[in-house]
């Protein structure tokens, strides 16, 4: 009996003392880190969310490997990076392909270096209600939105580990933590993506690989291509995310090393709620 007494109060101790550290950094927030000379891999790099996160990380001194499977707009980012005096190299990359993500990902290590920053940010989305959306793109939905990441995670953590150095950022979704009707392969996927982090950085801190990170970034509906024409309920509450200003607050909280992003922040409050 003691020792369970003993044991619960180490266990709501330590809760307690995350819960006390994430609100002194929600209103102090840690130094921004410095990335300059930094190799960035990042997926969906070809437009939308991918290419915003691009130039911003390029223009503050990192150098990007630009990846999508839209080879003409992926190079159009890279000229575009590269016209503004900064540093890119664009690869086409199938992200459903697990054999293309090695592919591409020794190309990196030889042609640019070994990565620091893994961003995996491409996503697809099928829109269609359960029983309307066709097998084979539910099958890509959870290749692109979650397998990926196993896939490119696997490719470049190696070298982080024996620096005991580097970034791996999740773009997941907040529905990755609410289910939406008619986005029941989207939502599982995101799911999936959000779960692969927690697990991830549970591990890196089990086995004391204190020198990397880990981000999952979990928007609402955001005004780009993906999710063109997409309404929400409450507007003045849950506004359809402005892609710039998005980008903007994903980037800081990276540099910040921050472990959870949701966008907007009241989405914290309903995620407690739901707790």
């Amino acid at each position: 009996m003691i020792s369970f007494v003993t044991e619960a109060f180490f266990f709501m101790a330590a809760i307690c003392s995350k819960v006390i550290r994430s609100f002194a950094e929600t209103i102090f927030p840690p130094p921004r880190k410095n990335i300059s000379g930094e190799i960035v891999f990042l997926t969906g790099a070809g437009s939308g969310l991918g290419r915003l996160m691009a130039l911003k990380f390029a223009k503050l001194g990192a150098t990007i490997a630009c990846v999508d499977i839209n080879q003409s707009a992926n190079e159009g980012v890279v000229r575009e990076i590269k016209s503004l005096g900064f540093n890119a190299h664009g690869f086409k990359c199938d992200c459903s392909s697990r054999q293309e993500i090695y592919r591409v990902a020794e190309l990196v290590k030889k042609q640019v270096g070994d990565v620091t920053m893994l961003i995996n940010n491409a996503g697809i989305v099928s829109g269609k209600k359960f029983l309307e959306t066709e097998d084979w793109m539910i099958q890509k939905t959870m290749e692109v939105n979650t397998m990926a990441h196993f896939w490119t995670t696997k490719a470049f953590l190696p070298s982080m580990m024996v620096k005991n150095y580097g970034h791996v950022v999740t773009i997941a979704s907040s529905a990755g933590f609410f289910g939406v009707p008619g986005l029941c392969d989207y939502c599982a996927s995101k799911f999936g993506a959000a779960g692969f982090d927690e697990s991830l950085n549970m591990e890196l801190g089990a086995l004391k690989k204190d020198g990397i990170n880990t981000t999952v970034v979990c928007p609402y509906f955001m005004n780009t291509g993906m999710f063109e024409g997409v309404k929400t309920r409450f507007p003045h509450l849950l506004p359809i995310l402005d892609p710039e200003w998005a980008a903007e607050k994903i980037v800081d909280a990276v540099l910040r090393n921050q472990r959870i992003v949701f966008i907007p922040k009241i989405l914290n409050f309903f995620v407690f709620l739901k707790g």
